[in-house]
């Protein structure tokens, strides 16, 4: 079974930086495709950021290209959202995801296994 633990929420100023992490676990946990997405209240949950399963690869909203990072530490089993020049209109609950197979998506619906979620809020 594979089990996501997320940390790094918090509070920041718009223009400031968040690292978020995913700790996986389980079989083969980390060579799964991972993915960030964020719900906002009211709103439905959308994707950010997505990484194939070797972290070769990487797919992003619009929104947050040229400021989001995702990366993947193979040592630690750990994906990372790195987040710089935040804009309040980032803050959300942002969750952690891995899918089976090997290419990485960006539709909720495919993947499988979803952490806890964190919060990020962005003042102005």
């Amino acid at each position: 079974q594979v089990q996501l633990v997320e940390s790094g929420g918090g509070l920041v100023q718009a223009g400031g930086s968040l690292r978020l992490s995913c700790a996986t676990t389980g079989r083969t946990a980390a060579r799964r495709p991972m993915g960030w997405f964020r719900q906002a209240p009211g709103k439905e949950r959308e994707f950010v950021a997505a990484s194939d399963w070797n972290g070769g690869s990487a797919r992003y909203v619009d929104s947050v290209k040229g400021r989001f990072t995702i990366s993947k530490d193979n040592a630690k089993n750990t994906v990372y959202l790195q987040m710089n020049s935040l804009k309040p209109e980032d803050t959300a609950v942002y969750y952690c995801a891995a899918r089976e197979g090997l290419i990485a998506t960006i539709s909720k619906a495919d993947y499988t296994y979803w952490g806890q979620g964190t919060q990020v809020t962005v003042s102005s």
